[in-house]
């Protein structure tokens, strides 16, 4: 995991302690959560479950009641462990650690005799490492919102550290590939320069490409083109504003927009003296 600061990490536990966050499918993959490892400990037995949502105050998991769980639940007095183990994006190793917690109830689950939903209350903090991994989704998913039309000119030095790999890309148009270059992102849209006539495009559905290194992952991100202007010296060229459409846009591309803002606004505050963000202009864009 990337090595956060103590202070950023009691940020992210003081703003976002009380919020769940449900393990979808994407949250899985943006988290890196091994499914196949997540264990309850109780009494020095495992059991298998499966995280249906958590905050960083307790968990809500799925695990079968036939398997023997609930008689040791009664001998530890409802008390728990449960194992959480994820990915590391830098290295691909999982990263495993414990967090105590009481089980308060559960219930049935989808109608089955077999399996319930635990509802379980964690004792004490979880470990920074949970508080990390979850904090850096909850601030996105907020920031996606807040900072929308925060706009980033994509500069050598904006793409190196962003870990786009490239300018270069394409945007989709009723499922043809058409090749594009980017010129600025945000988390509500994105400007591009290509080929094309105006009147013919504008209003038009598209997805756009991203590519990203460091994992190595790609994000096709849907929206519309809403704008076109002119490319000074150049008449076949036009540059396309696209706004995305807001519910299908990946958490994947939200976080690490998200990473990079942060550390500019940090590089931007007045004790800084590194002037680094000379070379990353944000600046707002709104559609016209």
């Amino acid at each position: 995991m990337s090595v956060l600061t103590k202070q950023k990490i009691a940020s992210y536990y003081d703003r976002y302690k009380g919020i769940d966050v449900t393990f979808t499918k994407e949250i899985i993959q943006v988290t890196g959560l091994i499914t196949q490892q997540v264990l309850i400990k109780c009494v020095g037995d495992f059991w298998p479950c499966v995280v249906y949502s958590s905050s960083f105050e307790g968990a809500k998991v799925v695990a079968n009641i036939k398997s023997g769980i609930i008689d040791k639940l009664q001998q530890a007095n409802n008390s728990i462990s449960l194992r959480l183990s994820f990915r590391s994006p830098e290295n691909g190793q999982p990263l495993t650690f414990f967090v105590s917690a009481r089980v308060a109830g559960y219930n049935a689950y989808g109608g089955s005799t077999d399996t319930a939903l635990f509802n379980l209350q964690f004792t004490q903090r979880p470990p920074d490492d949970l508080i990390e991994i979850m904090g850096r989704v909850l601030d996105a998913n907020i920031n996606s919102s807040k900072r929308k039309d925060e706009r980033v000119l994509l500069t050598a030095d904006s793409l190196r550290k962003l870990k786009i790999l490239s300018k270069d890309t394409a945007a989709f148009i009723e499922g043809v590939p058409r090749r594009c270059i980017l010129r600025d992102i945000s988390f509500s849209g994105a400007k591009i320069i290509m080929m094309g006539v105006a009147k013919f495009l504008v209003d038009r559905d598209t997805a756009l490409r991203l590519d990203f290194d460091d994992p190595r992952e790609s994000f096709l991100v849907r929206g519309k083109f809403v704008r076109a202007e002119t490319v000074e010296g150049r008449k076949e060229l036009i540059a396309l504003a696209i706004i995305f459409d807001e519910a299908s846009i990946p958490m994947g591309y939200k976080v690490r927009l998200n990473d990079f803002l942060s550390i500019v606004r940090a590089d931007n505050r007045p004790d800084n003296t590194q002037g680094e963000q000379a070379a990353m202009p944000i600046s707002p864009v709104t559609a016209k």
